[in-house]
């Protein structure tokens, strides 16, 4: 879009950020006179393969068709402008077509909404076990307090009664070890026995409540580190639906990913389509093994060798493909990097970040 709004006499776009591209488009492509047919040659230029393979359709119904079997492909832009621009396609169709694209950026939201309302919850959980342990502290400060006054109480009250012995008469007092001594020092050490056992009870329930929190920290740590990796891969993918649905040059020899060679191992194969058309608009040859469900295992070796990067879901390949995987990358010396999940949320924020596909740091365990 900015080429051809350069081409059309706009200098402001060669430094107009993606919005302002956009809305120039937008404002192009309403002005026949003003730009609307060079977009409309360009798009033809670029979907021509899907424009000739749209044309064997003479009805809505069989554009339809050929809509459901593209998008079950993957194969999106190209079939996304045949259908719109093809005669038979109705009002109806339109509409159905572009709830389907539409629809593709509220898939990856929906991930990325559950693992917020999933913070707040530990945000919430946390706030009232920090109370609780407030309490516990407060209700373990007040025993201490009080089994300390009862202590010097008894003690004081021990001595007295020893004073009292003392001053009494020397025939009626009780002698040392009788039952009026023995019972009274029985009285005190179970009141003592008593108040410590309450102590030790309120401090192990302070320590289980500390040891709550601290794991409630962790969760919530991991819950925010999940959440930013979401919304960074959230934001990676509406920028690719952006530029599928938008009007851009053909893929040009300096893309992002250009003549490089990737292998994708396992997932899910209804992904594999739009995972392929992300990829290769992206500049990349895209290879695919299922990690031995289907294909031969002795397969996955060779397409290592010829790959550049190897990219494989954590969540949905077989232990045994991954390990081969990660031993044949380390022995051809070939960057591996496992995916957090086989959406495309985290295969779009890879493609979107060459250097992380390129590097050798790449190649570790961690998923």
């Amino acid at each position: 879009m900015r080429h051809i709004l350069i081409k059309l006499g706009r200098k402001e776009a060669a430094t107009a950020s993606e919005h302002d591209l956009h809305a120039s488009g937008v404002r192009v492509a309403g002005q026949r006179q003003d730009g609307a047919k060079v977009v409309h040659k360009a798009l033809d230029r670029r979907h021509r393969v899907a424009i000739n393979r749209f044309d064997n359709a003479k009805s809505a119904d069989a554009v339809r068709a050929l809509w459901k079997e593209s998008t079950e492909r993957g194969d999106i832009p190209g079939a996304y402008w045949a259908a719109l621009s093809h005669p038979a396609t109705n009002e109806t169709l339109l509409r159905e077509i572009f709830a389907d694209v539409h629809m593709l950026s509220h898939l990856v939201g929906a991930a990325n909404r559950a693992d917020i309302r999933r913070l707040r919850q530990l945000e919430d959980a946390n706030a009232e076990l920090e109370a609780t342990i407030r309490r516990q502290q407060q209700q373990l400060r007040d025993t201490v307090v009080s089994r300390d006054a009862t202590v010097r109480e008894l003690r004081r009250a021990l001595e007295e009664r020893i004073v009292q012995q003392r001053n009494s008469d020397a025939g009626s007092a009780a002698e040392p070890g009788s039952g009026i001594w023995l019972n009274l020092i029985g009285d005190l050490k179970r009141r003592l026995a008593t108040v410590e056992a309450r102590g030790e009870r309120l401090e192990h329930e302070l320590k289980e409540c500390w040891s709550s929190l601290d794991a409630e920290r962790l969760a919530r740590a991991e819950t925010e580190r999940r959440d930013t990796e979401l919304q960074e891969e959230l934001e990676q993918v509406e920028a690719s639906l952006a530029g599928l649905a938008g009007i851009d040059s053909p893929v040009q020899p300096s893309a992002p990913l250009s003549e490089l060679t990737l292998l994708y191992v396992g997932g899910r194969q209804a992904q594999i389509g739009h995972l392929r058309a992300f990829a290769e608009r992206s500049g990349a040859l895209f290879l695919h093994h299922d990690g031995g469900v289907e294909e031969r295992s002795g397969v996955l070796q060779g397409l290592i060798s010829r790959a550049d990067a190897v990219l494989f879901p954590v969540d949905c390949i077989s232990h045994a493909a991954m390990s081969q995987v990660k031993r044949s990358c380390r022995q051809f010396g070939k960057p591996f990097l496992p995916l957090r999940g086989s959406g495309l949320a985290p295969f779009c924020a890879a493609l979107n970040n060459p250097p992380v596909l390129t590097s050798p740091a790449v190649s570790s365990d961690e998923g």
